[in-house]
């Protein structure tokens, strides 16, 4: 029996092409589309119709937060490969959609004069045709009516066809263009008319029975006798199934293309409709920066040319004067560490001195503290043994307060201290032992006739003798 599965060399293979898949799906660019600030829920819904329109080249779940700022977005694009922005924003007046190109921009920032979601034209066609299979492939790119009419619209043109993988005309498959992407632009009102269709391939040059037969659903052929009554005269159909088709879109296909009759070399009509969202724009002017730098054109702004030079001159010396600051921090950045290393150096110098010091003069005698010192200790010691009377109202102990003077006391010895002094010296201290087998802070005594007195806590007094 022979080795079941793949061989090594099949193995090898099939990890080149993966290879070669994921390099040519990293050079294609990719989008980040979402809405900032409090943009309404209208404006929320566009933009995850727009990235509905971007798949599936784009991040199809990113959330941005509200305290997310636009660095962090461009922080984390960088690692992702993401090559442009597509960002919507409201404010109280009008709602912008600003296109952005990574990582040195520029920025195009647009007006959105009218828009309409996907649900709301989906809603208004007799029949759609909308499927998950065709966004498994990006969109074809139709630009119209950007010819030579300015800078502006030249870089116009360049970023949105920027915005797919190009297409290579003679190798392109016709079964991964499901979809195509129509951007119009008006020189008159100079906007721009932004909808997004599905295509369909239908073979032409046949009776209106013949398509029936070829579509995915049957027709009812119930109430015919013969086939042929539906192939001749298309009984049963109504005249709204027949579309017009003309010389505007009938087209002979290159390759076989999916369908039923889509065959080589034959004749095929190419219908549109439409799926949304449509939008109306406006350029309104060009950065050249990520959001921010020298504006390159504005619609509503006009300088001249010594305006621009004044601009141009004022950034320059903004700048200078951002790099004189950079070197004068750098030098005092510079200066401090030199002084604190000097400082550190002389630290060390001195206490390796004074160690050395130390160590030479530890046999001599300690002269001690001067007369004024001593004084000025003994007087505070005399002072706190004082406190120390008064609050105790007794000598404290010699070693206490060796310092202060001894004082004799002139009030009369208490009782203590006389008990003291009758009692005979023991030669240690010596305390009558507990009684055992009873509670703590009790003590018994004998009475007159041998009785057992306890005057212990929450005991009964001895009874009082009665003359």
């Amino acid at each position: 029996m022979g080795q079941s599965g793949r061989s090594r060399h099949q193995k090898r293979a099939r990890a080149q092409a993966q290879q070669r898949n994921l390099e040519a799906y990293a050079a294609q660019p990719h989008s980040f589309v979402f809405a900032r600030g409090r943009a309404g829920r209208g404006v929320r819904q566009l933009s995850l119709d727009l990235r509905r329109v971007m798949e599936p080249l784009t991040a199809t779940r990113l959330q941005i937060r509200k305290k997310n700022s636009l660095k962090d977005c461009v922080a984390v694009a960088g690692p992702l490969g993401v090559t442009h922005f597509l960002i919507l924003s409201k404010t109280e007046t009008n709602i912008y959609f600003k296109l952005m190109r990574l990582p040195g921009g520029p920025t195009l920032t647009f007006r959105v004069n009218k828009y309409t979601l996907t649900r709301d034209v989906v809603s208004s066609l007799r029949r759609h045709r909308m499927h998950e299979q065709q966004f498994t492939h990006p969109p074809l790119l139709v630009l119209n009516s950007f010819g030579p009419l300015g800078m502006h619209v030249k870089l116009m043109a360049t970023m949105f066809q920027n915005l797919f993988p190009s297409i290579n005309v003679h190798k392109v498959n016709l079964n991964t263009i499901k979809r195509c992407l129509l951007i119009n632009y008006n020189p008159d009102t100079q906007d721009l008319d932004f909808r997004h269709y599905s295509i369909k391939v239908v073979p032409v040059g046949a009776s209106r029975g013949m398509k029936k037969l070829l579509q995915e659903k049957f027709p009812n052929m119930s109430r015919l006798q013969d086939i042929s009554e539906l192939l001749a005269t298309g009984a049963g159909l109504s005249e709204s199934e027949a579309e017009p088709d003309g010389e505007h879109n009938i087209t002979e296909l290159p390759q076989a293309i999916a369908g039923r009759g889509n065959m080589r070399a034959q004749q095929s009509a190419v219908r549109l409709t439409e799926i949304g969202p449509r939008m109306t724009l406006r350029l309104i002017k060009i950065q050249e920066g990520v959001g921010e730098g020298n504006v390159l054109f504005h619609s509503f702004v006009h300088k001249t040319e010594e305006e621009l030079q004044a601009i141009l001159a004022a950034k320059e010396e903004k700048l200078r004067l951002k790099a004189q600051r950079q070197d004068q921090q750098a030098q005092n950045v510079q200066r401090k560490q030199e002084q604190r290393e000097a400082h550190r150096k002389k630290s060390l110098a001195g206490m390796k001195r004074a160690r050395a010091e130390a160590d030479g003069d530890s046999d001599a005698e300690d002269p001690g503290a001067p007369p004024e010192a001593e004084r000025a200790g003994q007087q505070e010691e005399e002072d706190e043994a004082e406190y120390f009377r008064q609050a105790v109202g007794e000598e404290p102990d010699e070693d206490m307060f060796p310092k202060a003077q001894r004082r004799r006391s002139t009030r009369p010895p208490s009782k203590k201290q006389r008990l003291k002094q009758r009692r005979p010296d023991r030669g240690g201290d010596h305390r009558p032992p507990k009684a055992k087998g009873r509670p703590w802070g009790t003590q018994a005594k004998l009475g007159p006739r041998g009785a057992v007195q306890n005057y212990g806590r929450g005991r009964a007094q001895p009874p009082k003798r009665v003359a």
